[in-house]
């Protein structure tokens, strides 16, 4: 099922955001003033108290709702971490490896680190791209585990092949691991669900008012606008690869240049 708030831009949508949310606050202040000739202060009570109650729930919701995002962000930090570390432990136990294969299996190892160096500056919004990237390591490891696989025939020793055979295991596992977590964000219900608690709580705001015979006050919308900034900041979280936060490569990016030290270095040897 394609999603269709996933893609559209983050200003776009608190824009929307907060336009529908002053139009909700007029909306039920409007509706509140035909009632205000009517109504006595149980009433006033009665409809204070469920605001009141709307704006708990609303807190419960973006609480949830932050507290997943930033998780899912985590997440993938942590992933591009662990993936790091497993393609530079690979790299190590390769010297390992028997001279027949030693060379080619470094090399694969080089390109492999650069192409998920190049996946990670792709948006999540250009999948064409993304998937050739994706394609490319997928082949790359199945080239290092043939490769592994020939070695096991020169040299069965758990202390050599079968280190590197374990740290390629790890290599492609976290592969499979930070896509998942890339792939992972709040479901768009989260999203559409908290939309609607928004409206009917500042329609509720506005209409509170409009009972009680006043204007919404200016901590309202002082308010309002903070409610939309962390909504913004959900957003922000949820998507890793653009906005404000992202997430930090730098562990990614210092093994390829070890790893292309190294290379340079056997090079000159």
């Amino acid at each position: 099922m394609r999603e269709i708030m996933y893609n559209q831009n983050s200003i776009l949508i608190i824009t929307i955001l907060f336009i529908s949310l002053v139009l909700a606050i007029e909306v039920g202040y409007r509706l509140g003033r035909r009632q205000h000739p009517r109504s006595n202060e149980a009433s006033k009570s009665h409809i204070q108290a469920i605001q009141t109650s709307l704006l708990g729930v609303l807190a419960l919701l973006l609480g949830f709702t932050f507290s997943l995002s930033l998780q899912r962000y985590d997440n993938r930090n942590v992933a591009v971490v662990d993936e790091s570390v497993a393609i530079g432990a690979a790299y190590l136990r390769s010297q390992l490896l028997p001279d027949s294969v030693r060379r080619d299996v470094q090399t694969l190892l080089a390109d492999y680190v650069d192409v998920r160096v190049a996946e990670s500056t792709v948006s999540l919004a250009d999948p064409t791209h993304r998937l050739a990237l994706l394609a490319q390591a997928t082949q790359n490891q199945h080239e290092l585990w043939r490769y592994a696989m020939q070695a096991v025939t020169e040299d069965d020793r758990p202390a050599t092949t079968g280190l590197f055979i374990q740290s390629l295991n790890d290599l492609i596992n976290s592969y499979e691991k930070r896509n998942a977590a890339l792939d992972r964000h709040i479901p768009e219900i989260v999203l559409f669900l908290l939309y609607g608690s928004f409206i009917m709580t500042w329609g509720i705001v506005g209409y509170t008012s409009g009972v009680a015979g006043h204007r919404t006050s200016f901590t309202a919308y002082i308010m309002l606008l903070l409610i939309v900034l962390l909504v913004f900041v959900i957003i922000d979280l949820d998507r890793p690869r653009r906005g404000l936060i992202e997430i930090n490569h730098s562990s990614l990016l210092d093994i390829q240049a070890i790893i292309h030290d190294y290379q340079e270095e056997g090079a000159e040897d």
